[in-house]
């Protein structure tokens, strides 16, 4: 991951999906990756200063966002959840590392109460919903310049949408599953025309383990240099 030098972190946005761009099954399975793919995701963890996931990915999988498969350090733990509802006993709030909780102003003052107690730390950025541009210039200010997004795909469509997803790192896993129901890799309300969707930049690609990883650059993002 490359330092960036912005006033906001270095955004790399990594995923794992079958061979349909499946992130879960319709009943919410997302073990996808196999045991190397793993290893390489904390391994990226290990390296970054800060890893990010939206309360729907909290709520669904509960998970800890920890270093364990390799030597490493942990790195600060982000959940954007505009009303404040990540809940107490999650796994992202134990002790292993801290954890930034994102909100809006909607989110209610005792929800946020309840988070500090529980050990979180509190950004208040937008007014409805996390405004994450602003959330990410927040963080910056407090010195993280590496960021890995782990999704989900509502939060990776809010991200590209504004422009502030700069490398894309997709693991397919040799798999279909199928399902309307499925979520994919970005969700969201989507682009009408192919033609406006956002470029990538194919850098990289290599096996790993059973899976291929694909390595993008965001022609899109909003510190692209061709767009200055």
């Amino acid at each position: 991951m490359d330092e960036q030098k912005t006033g906001s972190p270095y955004v790399v946005l990594n995923a794992a999906m079958t061979a349909d761009g499946k992130i879960s099954t319709r009943g919410g399975d997302s073990r996808i990756s196999c045991e190397e793919d793993l290893d390489r995701l904390h391994r990226l963890r290990s390296e970054a200063d800060a890893v990010m996931v939206g309360i729907g990915t909290v709520l669904e999988d509960d998970p800890s966002l920890s270093v364990r498969r390799v030597k490493g350090g942990n790195p600060i733990r982000i959940v954007v959840d505009s009303q404040a509802r990540t809940p107490s006993e999650a796994k992202i709030l134990n002790e292993e590392a801290s954890t930034i909780v994102a909100v809006s102003n909607r989110a209610e003052e005792q929800e946020v109460n309840r988070l500090r107690s529980s050990g979180a730390q509190v950004i208040v950025a937008g007014d409805v919903r996390v405004d994450l541009v602003h959330l990410l210039e927040q963080l910056h200010e407090r010195e993280i310049r590496k960021l890995l997004l782990e999704g989900g795909s509502t939060l990776n469509w809010s991200m590209f949408r504004e422009g502030l997803v700069d490398e894309l790192l997709i693991a397919v896993a040799p798999r279909i599953v199928g399902g309307e129901g499925a979520k994919t890799l970005v969700g969201g309300e989507g682009f009408k025309k192919v033609s406006e969707g956002i470029e990538l930049k194919l850098m990289h690609y290599e096996t790993v383990g059973e899976d291929l990883l694909l390595i993008y650059k965001v022609k899109g993002s909003a510190r692209d240099p061709e767009n200055k």
